[in-house]
């Protein structure tokens, strides 16, 4: 049965387009992932530092799978953009 994964994350003050291009760069990878349905990026109208990633997949294993996609030095360069850890959580129909 698909899952929907929904991150949000946050920029620190002054790095939100470094965050935001980061983000795109990510998803052209998970995008390529076996098992992903679908992978969007969304900023908040209210505050441009808050993003969120939604995310389509066949099932969780393919989605944690896919975290190991991503180049430990990419993952290390975004850390220096976050305003506070990213939080996720799986869901469900």
């Amino acid at each position: 049965m698909p899952i929907t994964r929904i991150n949000q994350f946050e920029a620190k003050p002054g790095l939100e387009e470094k965050l935001h291009a980061f983000l795109q760069s990510v998803i052209a990878v998970i995008l390529n992932c076996p098992g992903c349905i679908s992978c969007r990026l969304l900023r908040s109208t209210d505050n441009r530092a808050q993003l969120a990633i939604i995310e389509e997949w066949d099932n969780i294993e393919s989605h944690q799978q896919a975290a190991q996609a991503i180049p430990p030095e990419k993952l290390a360069e975004a850390g220096t953009l976050f305003a506070k850890p990213p939080a996720g959580q799986y869901y469900r129909d």
